[in-house]
């Protein structure tokens, strides 16, 4: 292969061949010489080697900055790490410490338990000790409160006065209130329920019942009896002598005399209680007195409390009264109500009773 010399490089190329018809300037092309394209070449050369040497020196300082970035990081992972070996170092002393202090602290609460452990004995044993002093305090309470209630019951039952059984109420509701226990609450509850129901219920009834038996006893021997004639009524009555008058003649007063002599012997009328009319003067007597005898048993009754007895002995009495004096008299009328009045009284009054204070009393004696 032979190279082109630049003669044959710069000769001027062969003209084109003209058109008759269109004209064409020639083109002078321009003269270069050997020394002008050395000095391109070198000077392309230098600009290649000054961009090369650029590239360089950027990649270098590149490199620089790379290195001391990392150097840099290096520093601060070596710091990193002595700072995390001093935490885990310092941690782990920490977590020595703490270790011996949960261990002094178990050991302590183990100690303190032993002893809660022993107090709470020693306090169960104590509880235990006091519970069992009051509840012997509290049974020797409740037994002498029941015996001084049942004792103040028995007084009332027989005098028929609710005092006595009032005030040993009072009393009894005064000792548990000082003795401040709960479990005898019931009891004082109990006692002042019924300290009010006898309270409420207590009246007068024993004591007029009382008077209006003294005022029959007193009025048996007033009272006429049918076979009392003479006496019967209040009222006109037909077998009664006729009255005679002051001025009357001799012989009107002789024929009023004879007239009504003649009357009394002879007498009409409706015999329905035979035993009560045939009775005896002598038998009468006896009569009242037996009535009396019935009157007294009522109100002893009544003073014993036995209203059974009393009422058996006030049914008798108006029997009695019924079959041999005179209904018409107002004082056998009388006698009648005041009978009838005397059942009301006996049938109102009611034995004394406190069954919900024996009840609690019985209760809190069996330790319930």
């Amino acid at each position: 292969m032979s190279a082109a010399s630049p003669s044959d490089d710069l000769s001027p190329p062969s003209a084109p061949t003209a058109h008759p018809s269109v004209h064409v300037p020639a083109t002078v092309a321009p003269h270069q010489t050997p020394a002008a394209q050395a000095a391109a070449a070198t000077l392309l050369a230098r600009i290649g080697m000054g961009l090369v040497a650029l590239v360089a020196l950027i990649a270098l300082l590149s490199t620089i900055a790379l290195w001391q970035k990392v150097s840099g990081m290096k520093e601060q992972l070596a710091r990193q790490s002595a700072e995390a070996t001093a935490q885990s170092m310092e941690a782990r002393t920490l977590a020595r410490q703490a270790s011996d202090t949960v261990r002094d602290a178990a050991a302590r609460v183990a100690l303190i338990e032993t002893r809660v452990a022993e107090v709470a004995l020693q306090r169960s044993q104590l509880e235990e000790l006091i519970q069992s002093l009051s509840r012997s305090r509290d049974e020797n309470l409740v037994i002498d409160i029941e015996s001084a209630v049942r004792l103040a019951l028995q007084q009332a039952q027989v005098t028929g006065s609710l005092e006595p059984l009032l005030a040993a109420l009072k009393a009894g509701d005064l000792r548990i209130g000082r003795a401040a226990q709960p479990r005898l609450a019931p009891v004082q509850r109990a006692m002042q329920r019924d300290a009010d129901r006898l309270r409420s219920t207590a009246s007068t009834d024993g004591a007029e019942a009382l008077q209006k038996l003294d005022e029959l006893v007193r009025s048996v021997d007033d009272l006429p009896t049918l076979n009392a004639v003479a006496v019967r009524g209040t009222g006109v009555n037909a077998w009664r002598p006729e009255p005679i008058p002051a001025d009357a003649p001799w012989w009107q007063r002789v024929l009023l005399t004879i007239r009504g002599e003649a009357r009394s012997l002879v007498r009409v009328g409706r015999i329905e209680s035979p035993e009560a009319v045939l009775l005896a003067p002598e038998q009468s007597y006896f009569l009242r007195e037996n009535l009396k005898l019935k009157l007294l048993n009522a109100r002893l009754s009544l003073l014993s409390r036995q209203m059974d007895a009393a009422r058996g002995e006030l049914g008798q009495v108006t029997a009695s009264l019924n079959r041999y004096f005179d209904p018409a008299s107002r004082r056998t009328q009388a006698a009648a109500t005041q009978l009838q009045q005397l059942q009301q009284l006996v049938r109102s009054t009611e034995p004394v009773r406190i069954d919900d204070t024996l009840a609690a009393l019985t209760t809190a004696a069996a330790g319930r």
